[in-house]
């Protein structure tokens, strides 16, 4: 067999994901050509819930086009991607994520927490920051009240919770009916702080749970804090989507790629009969995501059981990693770190393949 075969058939597997052929994506990690082919396919997002699937669609276009089988093995390998000019990437956090939307209410929070886990359940190692000074959610929702220790007394080690690195001005409070009484520019700094201030020990994302709104506080953060790209949250009514359009030009302005669009409680599922209805209307997150350009990476329905696991301290994909809910999110997650990683050009900067004989 002739190496620029076995790359040939490798590069007319195209998928969604990357939306160009392997060899061309740059996913080829190494390859050697003998009896048996062997290949090691590394992609630039985590992909643990397809990589069975994606094994089976390489060997078949060898298969096919190779006459031979092959062993296929497949990976990630997640790169820095580039934020605002004229900032740097955080000590021990390769992407910064930011879940943002216009207005509060849609759930914003769930999701964050949500696309959080998901990435982790993916195979990425991963973080996430409550950047709501003035209404913290996390703790509770990660059901954790701890306070963090520190290894020098002037930075912060991260909250462990269901695997999550984690830190929310929340778990520094003395209790959760404790107001934080700040102007803004004092809301800014403390949040700079949780960010620049805590040992993110080797995070492929870093999630961030913006507060909602586009007002000074979230500016200040989106021109100060290092973001590799935006996930914009919103219900399918119209003053959300209006409040959600901001949100994504308020990204843009300031040179942050917006990776997409989630559509939160697109539906009602009634716990009696199953039965789900677009009760905020149909199709607005769609609409959102093509006016402005960006791709809807997923709606969510408005479902109990995402409110109680949430309140309870276990968001769904870490209460029932295999329900339809959780797959969902996973869906999401997936979608949003492959456009990170590829974006609109579909090509990822990786070494140059390795190929041998043997």
């Amino acid at each position: 067999m002739l190496r620029t075969d076995l790359l040939a058939a490798l590069d007319t597997v195209i998928h969604p994901l990357i939306g160009r052929g392997l060899v061309e994506a740059g996913c080829i990690a190494d390859l050697s050509v003998g009896a048996t082919p062997q290949v090691v396919v590394e992609l630039g997002f985590p992909a643990a819930g397809i990589a069975p699937e994606f094994v089976d669609a390489v060997k078949a276009a060898i298969r096919r086009d190779c006459e031979t089988d092959a062993t296929v093995r497949i990976g990630c390998r997640i790169l820095p991607q580039a934020v605002q000019k004229g900032l740097n990437p955080l000590p021990g956090v390769a992407n910064i994520i930011a879940v943002a939307s216009g207005k509060g209410g849609v759930g914003k929070s769930t999701v964050a927490v949500n696309l959080a886990l998901a990435l982790q359940a993916e195979g990425a190692r991963v973080g996430i920051v409550d950047a709501d000074v003035y209404g913290p959610s996390q703790p509770l929702m990660l059901g954790s009240k701890e306070r963090p220790t520190s290894p020098d007394g002037k930075r912060m080690n991260p909250i462990i919770a269901h695997g999550l690195q984690a830190m929310s001005i929340g778990f520094l409070l003395k209790d959760d009916a404790q107001p934080a009484v700040w102007r803004g520019p004092m809301a800014t700094q403390a949040l700079i702080q949780l960010l620049t201030e805590t040992v993110w020990d080797d995070l492929d994302y870093l999630v961030v749970d913006m507060p909602p709104g586009t007002g000074d506080i979230q500016l200040s953060l989106s021109q100060r804090v290092p973001v590799a790209g935006s996930v914009i949250v919103t219900t399918p009514q119209d003053i959300a989507l209006l409040d959600a359009r901001k949100g994504l030009e308020m990204f843009r302005k300031v040179g942050i790629p917006v990776l997409g669009v989630v559509e939160n409680m697109a539906t009602h599922v009634c716990t009696h009969c199953g039965h789900e209805e677009a009760i905020f209307g149909a199709g607005g997150g769609e609409r959102l995501a093509a006016e402005a350009g960006t791709e809807l990476l997923g709606r969510m329905p408005l479902d109990i059981r995402i409110r109680q696991q949430a309140d309870s301290g276990n968001p769904t994909v870490a209460a029932d990693p295999r329900s339809e809910l959780s797959l969902r999110y996973r869906d999401i997650a997936r979608l949003a770190a492959a456009r990170l990683a590829y974006g609109a050009a579909g090509v990822l900067a990786f070494p140059n393949v390795s190929i041998s004989d043997d």
